[in-house]
């Protein structure tokens, strides 16, 4: 079901006596958390009582895949090497979310990071400030297998890889390129060497991939993987995208429950971006075979729990996913002599200006007055 979004939270700083709150913008308004009465010790709050505690930071707006429902065929103009964060930037950065902001978790994505050279040294520096925390990178696998063990070894707990389909022919329709057989390794080397729970992530698209559901599901529960279906959001670079096109999370349960019968998981959700179900084979009923997701950020959105905080590739603070604003922190970053409170209150200013659903002040992908942002997912960081 989804969460329906409330009244702001009861219980948040109330402003300074006397003080006059500074108009709210998504971009952010200079010293307006502050003004709102937000503290450093209050962490990513915004007006509506979320708390951001889950950071997901791009690493590269460049991807070696071109699937269809994010990047044209022909690319996208890659950022310039001194526009991106550097090595350095990024571990100072995640140490100002987990020591002075309250971040518990960290992902790493793209793009694809693993098209850095100097990742497996950003997770090191990470791992090395942070020996508690949880290190997550999401990749579509191309290379997996040639930097899994030395990943592990630098200190990443685990890995979400994006797999549409196991037939070479869809795949390569799908990512218009033909290496099905080298993500699969890449998986595969990732469960050799131990990364933790391999989450696997899948977009059904209509008449394309949408009745691999079934197949999919029983190849990871066999391997021991998480499959998580995501519902496809409007984020693609051709602005194709439409909702009655789309595959809805009732008709991916629909799918599975032919060969599986699906009860919700008894853990807490935990503000995760995915419901939770455990699987069973419709011939073996009482075994628990595993478990599944899915993200239905369309047709059963979370919003009113959402606690993401994003940072783009070049540094930018992205407050929602569906975001038109960004804040700078890389201007920060490198600007001599600012400190790391400096950078943590304008990411807080950045924060509390952070809309209520979907970019705009209530949910609803595909409405009229949903705008779909410039920038791709590719280009976000997923």
């Amino acid at each position: 079901m989804g969460i329906q979004l409330g009244m702001p939270a009861v219980g948040l700083p109330a402003p300074p006596t006397g003080a006059s709150a500074p108009p709210v913008t998504e971009g952010g308004t200079a010293g307006i958390a502050a003004a709102a009465g937000i503290r450093a010790a209050d962490g990513l709050l915004d007006r509506y009582g979320r708390r951001a505690t889950d950071m997901r930071l791009s690493l590269t707006d460049k991807c070696n895949l071109r699937c269809t429902y994010c990047m044209p065929a022909e690319g996208l103009d890659w950022l310039a090497k001194d526009k991106v964060l550097s090595g350095a930037e990024i571990i100072r950065l995640v140490g100002i979310g987990v020591d002075v902001l309250g971040v518990r978790e960290l992902r790493l994505t793209g793009g694809e990071p693993l098209v850095r050279a100097d990742l497996v040294d950003i997770v090191a520096g990470i791992r090395a400030n942070h020996p508690g925390l949880p290190i997550s990178l999401t990749t579509n696998g191309l290379g997996l297998d040639k930097k899994a063990q030395a990943l592990r070894d630098a200190g990443l707990t685990r890995i979400n890889v994006s797999l549409d389909s196991l037939h070479p022919d869809t795949f390569a329709q799908l990512t218009r390129r033909p290496f099905l057989a080298r993500v699969l390794a890449g998986v595969e080397e990732a469960a050799r060497v131990g990364l933790g729970l391999i989450k696997i992530n899948a977009v059904l698209m209509r008449g394309i991939n949408d009745v691999e559901a079934p197949d999919l599901l029983e190849w990871a529960v066999s391997h021991g993987f998480e499959l998580r279906f995501i519902e496809q959001m409007p984020l693609d670079a051709d602005h194709g995208w439409t909702r009655d096109g789309m595959i809805t999370a009732a008709e991916i349960r629909g799918r599975l429950e032919r060969d599986f019968v699906l009860t919700p998981d008894p853990r807490q959700r935990d503000g995760a971006p995915a419901e939770r179900w455990e699987v069973r084979r419709r011939a073996e009923p009482e075994t628990v075979a595993g478990t599944v997701g899915i993200i239905a950020s369309v047709t059963e959105p979370f919003c009113a729990d959402c606690r993401r905080t994003r940072i783009t590739a070049e540094g930018s603070v992205r407050s929602c996913l569906f975001s038109h604003e960004e804040t700078d922190l890389r201007e920060l970053l490198r600007s001599p002599g600012v400190g790391d409170a400096e950078v943590a209150a304008r990411w807080q200013d950045a924060m509390w200006g952070k809309p209520k659903a979907h970019g705009m002040d209530h949910t609803g992908l595909g409405d009229a007055d949903y705008v779909q942002p410039d920038r791709t997912m590719s280009a976000i960081g997923g």
